[in-house]
C-alpha cells in the first residue's frame, strides 16, 4: 500500500507518526526492548501524548533476528500465526552510550540509543540493510484504519526475489506485492501461493511474521528501499543472515519448515482426464493401454472433477452413472502398476448430501448471524469446509479415509484460496488473517490423512495454494495457464519464484489448462515439463494425450520420460537436499551462481539440481539463447561443450533441448527408463564432466555413497560399504579418461 505522496507529501487522508528517537531499553530474557516516542523529547511536556513504538529485538535461532514493532497492546490476541522452529541460541547484547546491539550469530541488529531513529542490521561488521527516518511507521489511511510500515534499504546492485509463486518478472524491483490469496491464472499479478518472504542476492532475506495480508512495495514507492505494511497494532518481521541464497533457504525453511520427501514414484509422469472432458472407464483405460502400447512409461493416473457427480463437490462419491464399480476399477489400474489421484476441494455443495450432514455437525464455515456462509460461483449454494474446528477436519478427514481404503494414492488439492471475510470461524481466528492461512489448514489436513494411512514415505499433494509453512506438503502446481509460450514463460517464472520462497518441489500443467495447445508448443511445453520435478499431462476441455497431436509429439513424450526416469538418480538426491536443506530441485540460476551478475535476471532457464542447466525453448522454431556461467559445460544430449560465461544462441529441434552438464560434475544415470522407483544404484553410471588431476567427488545415491577421484588421466570409484555389492563393470578397477572426462559403470558385483 503507498502511503506517500513522493518524497515530501503524505496522500491525502494518510497520517503518519514515525519513531524519532529511543526513550530507553530493557533487557530482558536475551532480548532487548526499546521505546520510541515519535517526536523529540525535548522537555517533560513532550512526554504527555503518543504514540509511542516499542520494538522489541529478538532471536529465535543464530543468524536471524527478528524485530517486533507494536503499537496499543490492549487488543484480544487472535489467530491464525504462523508456525515458527526456534533452536537454542545465545544472544549477545552489548551498549555504548550510542547504540544497544543483540547479536546472534554472525548477525547483529543495531539500534541507535541517542539522536536520529536509526536500526541496522549487521554481519562481520558490513551492514546489509536498516532502517532510519521516517522509514518505520504508524500509518493511518484515509479510512481510519492503523497501518504499521517498515521500509529496509535496498544497497546499489541489490535484487530482491520471492515473496511467492509469481508471474511476472523473476527480480521483483520496482513491484507492488500484495501477500492475498487470490485464484487469477497464471496471467495476473494475483497469485495462489503468497509467501510474506523475500530474498536477496545480498546477503539476506526478509520474513514478515503476519499471516494476513502484506502489502510490499519492492523498490516502487521509495526505490531504495523495500517496503512492506499491514493492518494491525503488533507486526514482527525476521532478517535472516546467509550469506548466499542457498543459506538463506536453508535457515528460512529451518524457521518455517522444509518439504517432506515425497516418494519416488510421484517423480514419473503423471496423465489426468483433463477437466471438462468426456470420460468413463473405457476412455482411462484407452488411454492407458496407448501409453503402453506407445512404450511411454506412466506413474500415476489422475481423475480430475467429473469423477464425482456434477453439482456435487465435493461428496467424494463417484458417479456411479459412469463409474459403477469403483472398487473395481481402482484394482484394475493397480494391477497395470500405477497410482492413483483423485481431485478434490475444500468446498461442499448444496446439493451434495454432505452439506447437510456438515451443517447438522457444525463443520462449515458460518456468518456472524449464524447462518452458513453461501455462494454460488464454482458450486450452486457451496460452502466451506471450517478447518480450525479439529471435528470438522476429522469429518473431512474420514472422508478421504474411506477413497484410500478405495484404493485411491494420493490428492489433488485444488483451490483454498477463495475465502471470505464476512464470517466467524470456529476457534475464533480473524478472518483477515485466516483468509490467506486457510489453505495450509486445508492441505496439512490432507497430507496428515495421507501420511497416517499411506506412510510418511508415501504421502504426496498437487497442491496449487500455499502460504508461509505449505511447503511441508508437497507437491504444488502452477494453476491454470494458458496454451500458448507466453504462459509457458509465465509459468516458469512462477516456478522459479516458488523455488526462492522454500518450496522444493514444483509442476505445471504440460501444453497449458486453458485451450489446446499446437503440436509444436506442445512439444516444446513436454520437454520442459518432463526436465521439472514433477511432470503431469493435464488441460481443461481437451485430452493430453501425446498422439492426438501428432506422432512426433509420442516420440518426443517417449524421449523425454525415459530421459527423466534415467535421471533419477541424479533427481532423487537433489529431492533429499530440498527435503533436509530447503534448496529446491528446480534453481533459479542466481541461487546456484549468487556472484555472477550475468544470473540476476535470467527467467528462462534454471538449475535443475545443482549440475544441469536447462533452457527450455520458446519457439515453433527452435531458436533459443541462454547464459552460460565460467566453465566448459556439456551438452548432456550431445556431448558437445560450451564454454562460457558468455550467451549462446542455438537452434533445436522437438527431440532437444538445450540441457548441460556444470563442469567437474559426476552425474549419476540409472540403468533403467521405464519407472521412477527402482532401486538408483543398481546399474548406475557415473559420468564424470571435466574432472581434473587431483579433483575428487562424492555422489550419493540412496543409502550407498561412491567416491570418484581423477589420478591423472585416470577415474577411479570406491564405494562408502567395501561390503557393499558394487564393482565396477566386468571387474575393472579403473577406466582411461579422455581428457578428463569419462564414465564409470557399476552395477551389483
Amino acid at each position: 500500500m503507498k502511503f506517500t505522496d513522493g518524497y515530501w507529501l503524505l496522500r491525502e487522508g494518510v497520517t503518519a507518526a514515525y519513531p524519532a528517537e529511543v526513550l530507553d531499553v530493557i533487557e530482558s530474557d536475551g532480548t532487548l526492548e526499546m521505546h520510541a516516542p515519535t517526536r523529540p523529547i525535548r522537555s517533560r511536556g513532550d512526554l504527555m501524548t503518543g504514540p509511542v513504538l516499542t520494538v522489541t529485538a529478538h532471536t529465535p535461532m543464530p543468524d536471524v533476528i527478528g524485530l517486533t514493532l507494536t503499537h496499543f497492546t490492549g487488543g484480544r490476541p487472535q489467530g491464525p500465526a504462523f508456525g515458527i522452529t526456534a533452536s537454542e541460541t545465545a544472544p549477545r547484547l552489548s551498549y555504548d552510550d550510542e547504540h544497544a546491539t543483540l547479536t546472534s550469530g554472525d548477525l547483529s541488529v543495531r539500534l541507535s540509543r541517542g539522536g536520529p531513529w536509526q536500526v541496522d542490521f549487521l554481519a562481520h561488521g558490513r551492514t546489509l540493510t536498516g532502517s532510519g527516518h521516517r522509514s518505520t511507521g504508524i500509518m493511518r489511511d484515509p479510512d481510519g484504519g492503523h497501518h504499521l510500515r517498515e521500509q529496509l534499504v535496498l544497497k546499489v546492485g541489490t535484487s530482491v526475489y520471492g515473496l511467492g509463486e509469481r508471474f511476472g518478472p523473476l527480480v521483483k524491483n520496482g513491484q507492488v506485492v500484495d501477500i492475498w490469496q487470490s485464484d487469477g491464472g497464471t496471467c495476473s499479478e494475483q497469485a495462489y501461493k503468497n509467501v510474506p518472504f523475500y530474498l536477496t542476492d545480498a546477503g539476506y532475506g526478509v520474513f514478515v511474521d503476519h499471516p494476513g495480508k502484506v502489502s510490499f512495495e519492492v523498490a516502487s514507492e521509495v526505490v531504495s528501499r523495500v517496503q512492506f505494511s499491514a493492518e494491525t497494532q503488533e507486526l514482527t518481521y525476521y532478517v535472516i543472515y546467509g550469506p548466499t541464497p542457498k543459506d538463506i533457504l536453508r535457515k528460512y525453511t529451518a524457521l518455517t519448515g522444509r518439504p517432506a520427501l515425497p516418494p519416488a514414484w510421484s517423480f514419473g509422469l503423471w496423465l489426468s482426464t483433463s477437466f471438462t472432458t468426456s470420460y468413463d472407464e473405457e476412455t482411462v483405460t484407452s488411454f492407458i493401454e496407448g501409453m503402453r502400447e506407445r512404450e511411454l512409461p506412466l506413474s500415476v493416473f489422475h481423475f480430475d472433477c467429473f469423477w464425482m457427480r456434477e453439482y456435487h463437490w465435493c461428496d467424494f462419491r463417484w458417479d456411479e452413472r459412469v463409474f459403477p464399480d469403483p472398487e473395481g476399477m481402482l484394482a484394475r489400474l493397480k494391477d497395470r502398476d500405477l497410482r492413483v489421484s483423485v481431485w478434490i476441494n475444500p468446498y461442499i455443495a448444496q446439493r451434495s448430501p454432505l452439506f447437510a450432514e456438515g451443517k447438522a455437525l457444525g463443520h462449515l464455515l458460518r456468518r456472524p448471524d449464524g447462518s452458513v456462509w453461501q455462494w454460488d460461483m464454482w458450486q450452486p449454494g457451496m460452502a466451506l469446509v471450517d478447518f480450525t474446528s479439529p471435528a470438522a477436519r476429522d469429518w473431512y478427514a474420514a472422508k478421504l479415509e474411506a477413497l484410500l481404503a478405495q484404493g485411491v494414492d494420493c490428492f489433488k488439492t485444488d483451490f483454498g484460496e477463495r475465502v471470505p471475510l464476512d464470517v466467524v470461524w470456529s476457534d475464533g481466528s480473524d478472518p483477515e488473517r485466516m483468509h490467506n492461512y486457510y489453505t495450509y489448514l486445508y492441505n496439512r489436513t490432507v497430507f496428515e490423512v495421507l501420511r497416517k494411512h499411506r506412510g510418511e514415505a508415501e504421502a504426496v499433494l498437487f497442491a496449487r495454494s500455499a502460504t508461509t509453512g505449505s511447503q511441508q506438503f508437497p507437491v504444488h502446481w502452477g494453476g491454470d495457464c494458458e496454451a500458448t509460450y507466453e504462459s509457458m514463460a509465465e509459468s516458469l517464472r512462477g516456478g522459479l519464484s516458488l523455488g526462492l520462497s522454500g518450496f522444493g518441489f514444483w509442476s505445471h500443467d504440460i501444453g497449458g489448462f486453458e485451450g489446446t495447445p499446437t503440436p509444436a508448443l506442445f512439444k516444446r511445453w513436454l520437454a520442459f515439463g518432463l526436465l521439472s520435478s514433477h511432470s503431469r499431462l493435464h488441460g481443461s476441455s481437451s485430452y493430453r494425450v501425446p498422439w492426438l497431436f501428432d506422432d512426433e509429439s509420442v516420440e518426443v513424450a517417449r524421449r523425454f520420460t525415459r530421459l527423466k526416469l534415467r535421471l533419477m538418480p541424479y533427481l532423487y538426491e537433489a529431492a533429499r537436499t530440498a527435503h533436509t536443506e530447503g534448496v529446491p530441485v528446480m534453481r533459479a540460476m542466481v541461487l546456484e551462481f549468487p556472484d555472477d551478475p550475468g544470473c540476476a535476471h535470467l527467467e528462462r532457464q534454471y538449475m535443475l539440481g545443482p549440475d544441469l542447466l536447462v533452457a527450455p525453448v520458446f519457439s515453433d522454431e527452435g531458436d533459443v539463447s541462454y547464459y552460460v556461467p565460467e566453465g566448459t559445460w556439456t551438452h548432456f544430449l550431445t556431448g558437445g561443450t560450451v564454454t562460457g560465461p558468455r550467451w549462446v544462441r542455438e537452434r533445436h529441434d522437438f527431440l532437444s533441448v538445450p540441457l548441460l552438464v556444470r563442469p567437474g560434475a559426476v552425474l549419476p544415470v540409472g540403468a533403467r527408463d521405464d519407472r521412477p522407483d527402482y532401486v538408483h544404484a543398481d546399474g548406475v553410471t557415473l559420468r564424470a564432466y571435466g574432472l581434473r588431476p587431483g579433483d575428487e567427488r562424492t555422489v550419493r545415491i540412496g543409502e550407498v555413497t561412491f567416491t570418484v577421484v581423477c589420478d591423472g588421466g585416470t577415474l577411479r570409484a570406491s564405494c562408502s560399504d567395501p561390503s557393499a555389492p558394487w564393482a565396477l563393470a566386468d571387474g575393472h578397477r579403473e577406466v582411461r579418461a579422455a581428457a578428463g572426462t569419462g564414465t564409470l559403470t557399476l552395477e551389483p558385483a
